[in-house]
C-alpha cells in the first residue's frame, strides 16, 4: 500500500508540474509578440548585426548571458548588460548623411590653380566626365571583413592597425623573433631597412586560396597561420609567421626601394598593390600589382607617366585602396596625379587561377597656385582616407584637399601651411565627420630655423578648422621635424581622445606623445621622449581599457596607458631607429627598423 500510494503521490505531482510548465509554455508563446517594443529591439539588434534568440528573457544571474544570445529584461528598456561593451561585440561601424560643400574660405580656386581629367590617356572636360562607378564608401569598419590588416592603418578612414584585443596584464613588451633585412643603393642614396611609413600587412588565408599559394608546406598545414607581408627599402618583399617570423614562402625582390606600406585586396584575393619609393637601376619608380598565388607581376603603371607633374620624381608611398563594389584601385602618387584603375578581376578560388585586365584608367591632376619651382609642390606622399563619394588627402603643396570622386571635382581645400607626411584620419562624432590631420616643417619653406606645427582638427564638410593645437618644432637638412606620423584617434574607453607623436620639439633630438582631447584640442598629457615619425597605435584589452604602443628613433619602446600616460612598460631596442609605423594583431606587435631588422613582440 504504502509503494502503491507512492507512485500515485509521485504520478499526480507530475502531472501537475507538467500542466503548469505547459501552461506557461502557451503563455509565453502567445504573449511574445505583444510584448511592447520587442520589435523595435529585435531590429535594433538586427541592424547591429546580432540577434534575439528566442526564450532568452532576462536571467536572474546577467553574467550568464553570452555574446551570441542578448538577453532582454523588458522590450521597453535596453538589452542587459552582460558585463562587455555592445561595441566591442560588434563595431559595425556608424554611418551617417553627408555632404560636403566649400565654405567661403576653403573655396578651391583660393589654393589651387587648375586640375585635369585623363581618361584612356585623353583628356576630358568635366561636363563630359562620365565614370564607370557610383562609389559610396562606408564607415571605415566595413572596409573588409578579413581576418587581418589590409593596408596602412586598416581602412578607408585610416584609423585602425589593429586587430583583435590583447590581454596586457603585467605591463611587459616580450621581443618573440627578428628577422634580418638589407639595403638598397642607388646613386647617392642607400635605403636601409623599414622607414617611413614602412608598415606591415598581415593577412590570414583561407585554406582554400592557401593550397594554390606557393606557401611553404608547413605553412599550408597551419591552421591559425597569420602571415605578415612586409614590403621593406632593400627592394624584398618578406613573408613570416606572425607568431614565430619563420619564412612562409619565398620572399620577392623587385629592385626598388618600398617606404610605403602597401596593401592587400580587402576582398580575399591574392592580391598585393604596393609603390616603389625610389627610383633604381631598374628604371623610374612604379606602381605593382602582384599576383599572391605564386608571387608573379601581374601589371605595373606610374613610371615615367608624361601626365606627372614632378619630373623623374614619379614616386609612390601612399597606400592604395579598393573600392570592391566597381574593382576600382585608388592610387595616389607623389608625381601629382590621382589614379583610378578599373581592375576587371577575375579570381577562380577552386581552380587558383587569378588575373586582372586594367583597361580603363583616370587620372586627376591638379596645379597649386602657390607652386614654384622649389616650395608647396602638387605631389601626395600620404594616404587618402574616404567616405561616401569623398576623397581627402593632405599633400606636399600645404594643401588638405577633398575630392567628389564621382565627378573628379574638387569640393574644398584648406590650407595646412607646409608639406605634409600625416594621412588624414576620419572620426564620427556626434553624428558629424571630421578630420584630424598635421604637418611637417619643410626647411627653409616657412622658416629657416623653427616653425609652429599645428595639430588641427577639420569639419569634413566643408574644410573649415574647428581647433588646433600648435608645437614649434625645428628641422635640420634631411631630417624634418613636426608630425611626420598619422594620427591614433582613440575608441572604446579611449574615445575622448587622440594621440600623436611630435617630432623635434623642445630640442633638436626630442619629442612628445601628445593625448589631445577631441572636443576642445586641450593637451591632456605628454610622454617626452627621442622625436618619433613611427605612428602611435591604441591597443585594447577586450573590457575596452586602452593602452598607446610607439617607437622612437632612438629605438625605445614605450607602452602607456591611454587614459593617464602613465608609462606601463619600456623596452630599448638592438636594431637601429624606429620610423616604420607598426600593426597590433591581438597582443603581437610587428615592425621594421632602419637597423635591418623585423622585430616581432608581444604585449603582455
Amino acid at each position: 500500500m504504502r509503494t502503491l500510494r507512492g507512485f500515485l503521490t509521485t504520478f499526480i505531482a507530475t502531472i501537475i508540474i507538467g500542466l503548469t510548465l505547459f501552461g506557461i509554455y502557451i503563455f509565453l508563446a502567445v504573449n511574445e509578440p505583444s510584448v511592447p517594443g520587442h520589435d523595435k529591439v529585435c531590429q535594433i539588434l538586427e541592424e547591429k548585426g546580432l540577434y534575439y534568440k528566442e526564450g532568452s528573457y532576462a536571467s536572474a544571474d546577467p553574467k550568464e548571458a553570452t555574446t551570441e544570445e542578448i538577453l532582454i529584461a523588458d522590450a521597453t528598456e535596453e538589452p542587459i548588460d552582460d558585463g562587455t561593451d555592445d561595441d566591442l561585440l560588434v563595431d559595425a561601424g556608424e554611418e551617417i548623411e553627408f555632404k560636403a560643400k566649400a565654405a567661403s574660405s576653403t573655396k578651391p580656386e583660393k589654393l589651387i590653380k587648375s586640375a585635369e581629367i585623363i581618361v584612356n590617356n585623353e583628356k576630358v572636360s568635366p561636363k563630359n566626365f562620365k565614370p564607370w562607378y557610383n562609389m559610396d564608401w562606408k564607415n571605415g569598419a566595413k572596409y573588409t571583413d578579413l581576418q587581418g590588416i589590409v593596408t596602412f592603418r586598416g581602412n578607408n578612414f585610416r584609423d585602425n592597425p589593429t586587430y583583435g584585443y590583447a590581454n596586457i596584464k603585467k605591463g611587459e613588451i616580450k621581443e618573440n623573433w627578428r628577422n634580418n633585412t638589407g639595403a638598397l643603393t642607388y646613386g647617392d642614396a642607400t635605403w636601409s631597412g623599414s622607414g617611413w611609413t614602412g608598415q606591415p600587412l598581415v593577412m590570414t588565408w583561407d585554406a582554400e586560396t592557401k593550397a594554390h599559394m606557393n606557401m611553404h608546406d608547413w605553412a599550408k598545414k597551419k591552421d591559425d597561420l597569420h602571415e605578415v607581408v612586409y614590403a621593406c627599402m632593400d627592394g624584398y618583399i618578406y613573408f613570416m609567421d606572425l607568431e614565430t617570423g619563420k619564412e612562409t614562402r619565398p620572399s620577392i625582390n623587385l629592385g626598388f626601394t618600398f617606404k610605403g606600406a602597401g596593401a592587400l585586396d580587402p576582398r580575399g584575393y591574392p592580391i598585393l598593390y604596393v609603390g616603389a619609393g625610389y627610383t633604381s637601376t631598374k628604371g623610374g619608380a612604379r606602381v605593382f600589382i602582384i599576383n599572391l598565388l605564386d608571387g608573379s607581376v601581374m601589371h605595373t603603371f606610374g613610371n615615367d607617366d608624361p601626365y606627372g607633374l614632378r619630373g623623374n620624381l614619379s614616386f609612390f608611398d601612399s597606400s592604395p585602396l579598393v573600392d570592391a563594389e566597381s574593382d576600382t584601385l585608388i592610387y595616389p602618387g607623389e608625381n601629382g596625379v590621382l589614379y583610378l584603375m578599373k581592375l576587371n578581376t577575375k579570381y577562380d578560388k577552386e581552380g587558383g587561377k587569378l588575373k586582372i585586365n586594367p583597361k580603363k584608367a583616370i587620372k586627376w591632376r591638379y596645379y597649386g597656385a602657390r607652386t614654384t619651382t622649389y616650395k608647396y609642390w602638387p605631389g601626395m606622399e600620404t594616404s587618402a582616407a574616404m567616405y561616401k563619394n569623398y576623397l581627402f588627402i593632405a599633400d606636399n603643396g600645404a594643401n588638405l584637399l577633398c575630392l567628389d570622386v564621382n565627378k573628379m571635382k574638387l569640393v574644398w581645400v584648406q590650407d595646412i601651411l607646409d608639406d605634409s607626411n600625416s594621412t588624414p584620419v576620419l572620426s564620427i562624432e556626434d553624428g558629424k565627420l571630421y578630420l584630424y590631420v598635421s604637418t611637417s616643417f619643410h626647411l627653409g619653406w616657412r622658416s629657416s630655423s623653427t616653425a609652429t606645427i599645428p595639430i588641427w582638427k577639420i569639419d569634413a564638410s566643408n574644410g573649415e578648422i574647428v581647433w588646433h593645437t600648435d608645437y614649434e618644432c625645428s628641422s635640420v637638412e634631411g631630417v624634418s621635424g613636426g608630425v611626420q606620423s598619422t594620427t591614433a584617434v582613440g575608441k572604446n574607453d579611449l574615445d575622448d581622445y587622440i594621440y600623436v607623436t611630435v617630432s623635434r620639439t623642445g630640442g633638436g633630438a626630442n619629442g612628445v606623445l601628445a593625448c589631445i582631447k577631441k572636443s576642445n584640442g586641450k593637451v591632456k598629457w605628454e610622454h617626452k621622449s627621442a622625436y618619433a615619425w613611427s605612428s602611435p597605435v591604441c591597443v585594447y584589452n577586450e573590457d575596452g581599457s586602452g593602452y598607446v604602443f610607439y617607437g622612437t628613433s632612438a629605438g625605445d619602446m614605450y607602452l602607456l596607458d591611454g587614459k593617464s600616460g602613465e608609462q606601463i612598460a619600456y623596452r630599448p631596442l638592438e636594431g637601429g631607429t624606429i620610423e616604420a609605423s607598426p600593426i597590433a594583431y591581438e597582443d603581437k606587435v610587428v615592425f621594421g627598423t632602419r637597423g635591418c631588422r623585423i622585430i616581432g613582440l608581444e604585449l603582455k
